[in-house]
């Protein structure tokens, strides 16, 4: 038998409102839900789609793969593909409606600003497409032909999976060369091609990476390189003798069938596009040309300040530094004197490895402890073969996944000792590059962090925190010297630092006059006279260098002071709880982003 229970209205009516509660809630949290596994959906693929069609940047990205769910995957160069400068900006577009339909407050913190910087990320990417040929991959100073040897020379063997892999992309030179070939033929009709100057730059650089005396002598980087990775894995018994002399056999084949005649067929495919009417000029010069320069200055900054005010915030900078030199020189006339002598002698550290020590020591009271622990890093000096092509010094990226092995690289031609290769240790490694690197890659994973952020690149982050750390070390410089009783060269350190950030934001001043308000030649050499430079050869390299690399001191230069203004509004905001630890710590911890979503983040951690 049933029993019936009688239920009041008042009863009844707090029923249904709990089952509206719940089914609110219900509701909520599905909703919850779904923007969460949608940003899990969305995130995945585009880190999955992104490692697999690029396996250079899937290596240097990630060194175990499969532990991110990456198992099958076909090595690939990624190549240009005629018409593909128009065709990208639907996938874009269907992106970021997608991500713009979901709501931040239904995600984690960590999530909603990863949400935040993919959103401005690609609104910048969607306006830069609206100028499909206004960018340069086979850059002189920086382009594809140069940077893709040193990729392949670098690129680690960890597995026999990875040579095959190598050898696999080396196969595969060829056609990438031609695309971006097609690239520039498609932009010569488009009115947009490189002037015939700097095509013949390029064209020496396909005729001297590569040759056919050196591949027959056994000793070019490519080769040498290779043999010494495969070394390592048959010390560590990963490969057997058997196999490396296969692999040997195969790296030279490859290079002398397809990457030799790849060059070739690209130098020659450049002499037919030269046109000696087009001249240098920056990118003012060109339709519409301001405007992208607009959009490029956020995309290699990550500053979304109007350029009048960066032209502003330069300007100002400029005579601060000035005075202060002048203050110096005034206070101390011997300075003039010590600047025109060798000082790398008396400089108390001559190895690498002691400066790094040096650095770590100095730096341990306003700089987090590394996560995990310290890590091993290698000074190497770059080939001979890549000296004239190369960086005076650069930090290799390690892997999201294996910062235990470091390794900065130093280019001998360009870098001198004492306290340049100092301060050049102090950027490329500790507190530079390497440091915050290893920092945000191992806080990343122990924090759950999505890979897709290891898409994000911010160049005023990254190159910003690296010159702002080789200013500080200066000042480590100088202590160090004034501990070793030179008070002269102690104070010639902090002159140093001064005129390096005079030169800075004049060259970046430069940028732009050039890019923004259409400034000829004669006009920067103009200017450059007023502060010494009256070389004719000087002067014009310092213009073509500008112009063909639009934002390049920008990028570096706005970096530092977008970085100084920040820790300015940390020390208001933040009040007697601020100090340079708590800064830097806020700094690394936020990792790659743009400055708006770095100070928009600040008052939040201020409490």
């Amino acid at each position: 038998m049933k029993k019936h229970q009688s239920i009041s209205p008042r009863q009844l009516l707090f029923s249904m409102a709990f089952l509206l509660a719940f089914s609110g809630m219900v509701v909520f949290l599905f909703s919850y839900r779904r923007d969460e596994k949608l940003f899990t959906h969305i995130t995945g693929e585009l880190f999955a789609e992104e490692m697999q069609s690029n396996t250079l940047n899937l290596h240097y990205t990630l060194a175990n793969p499969e532990d991110f769910g990456i198992h099958d995957y076909r090595p690939v160069l990624s190549c240009y593909n005629p018409g593909q400068a128009f065709n990208g900006q639907a996938g874009t577009e269907n992106l970021l409606s997608s991500l713009k339909s979901l709501h931040k407050d239904k995600l984690s913190e960590a999530d909603a600003y990863l949400l935040q910087l993919l959103i401005r990320s690609l609104e910048n990417s969607l306006a830069l497409s609206s100028y499909p040929y206004y960018g340069e991959p086979l850059s002189p100073v920086s382009g594809a032909q140069s940077n893709l040897p040193i990729l392949l020379a670098e690129y680690a063997f960890r597995t026999r999976r990875d040579v095959e892999d190598y050898l696999a992309l080396l196969d595969q030179t060829d056609e990438y060369f031609a695309s971006l070939l097609v690239y520039e033929q498609e932009k010569a009709k488009a009115g947009f091609i490189m002037p015939a100057a700097f095509l013949r730059e390029v064209r020496h650089q396909c005729d001297t990476i590569v040759t056919k005396e050196t591949l027959e002598n056994d000793t070019h980087f490519l080769q040498t390189t290779f043999r010494e990775r495969l070394e390592g894995l048959l010390q560590q018994n990963v490969i057997t003798t058997e196999e490396a002399s296969h692999y040997l056999s195969q790296n030279d084949r490859l290079l002398k069938t397809v990457l030799l005649p790849a060059y070739s067929a690209l130098g020659d495919g450049l002499l037919l596009l030269e046109d000696e009417s087009v001249t240098p000029a920056g990118l003012a010069a060109l339709p519409d040309g301001r405007a992208y320069y607009e959009q490029l200055l956020i995309s290699e900054t990550g500053s979304y300040r109007p350029v009048e005010e960066i032209r502003e915030m330069l300007k100002s900078r400029f005579s601060e530094e000035y005075s202060e030199i002048k203050k110096l020189a005034e206070n101390n006339p011997e300075l003039i004197r010590s600047l025109t002598l060798d000082n790398t002698e008396s400089f108390p550290y001559k190895k690498a490895s002691q400066m790094l020590l040096d650095l770590q020591d100095r730096m341990t009271e306003d700089f987090p402890p590394l996560p995990g622990g310290s890590t091993n890093v290698a000074v190497k000096a770059v080939s001979r073969n890549l000296e004239d092509y190369c960086a005076p010094a650069f930090y290799l990226t390690a892997p999201l996944d294996a910062t235990d092995s470091n390794n900065i690289y130093i280019n001998r031609q360009k870098t001198p000792e004492g306290l340049e290769l100092y301060t050049t240790l102090a950027h490329e490694g500790y507190p530079g590059h390497l440091y915050q690197t290893v920092y945000h890659n191992r806080s990343a994973l122990a924090g759950g962090e999505r890979p897709a952020r290891e898409l994000l690149w911010y160049g005023g982050y990254q190159e910003g925190w690296a010159l702002y750390v080789e200013f500080l070390s200066y000042g480590y410089a100088s202590s160090l010297l004034l501990e070793e009783g030179q008070e002269t060269a102690a104070l010639t350190a902090q002159l140093e630092a001064r005129n390096r950030s005079l030169q800075l934001c004049l060259y970046s001043l430069i940028d732009i006059m050039i890019h923004y308000d259409n400034a000829s030649y004669s006009q920067i050499a103009r200017l450059l006279e007023n502060f010494g430079i009256r070389d004719t050869e000087a002067s014009r390299s310092v213009y073509n260098y500008i112009v063909q690399s639009p934002c390049s001191y920008l990028k570096y230069y706005v970096g530092y002071l977008e970085i100084l203004s920040l820790k300015s509004m940390a020390r208001e905001a933040w009040g007697e709880g601020y100090t340079d630890l708590r800064f830097h710590t806020f700094y690394l911890d936020c990792g790659p982003s743009d400055f708006l979503s770095l100070q928009e983040r600040l008052p939040e951690k201020g409490s």
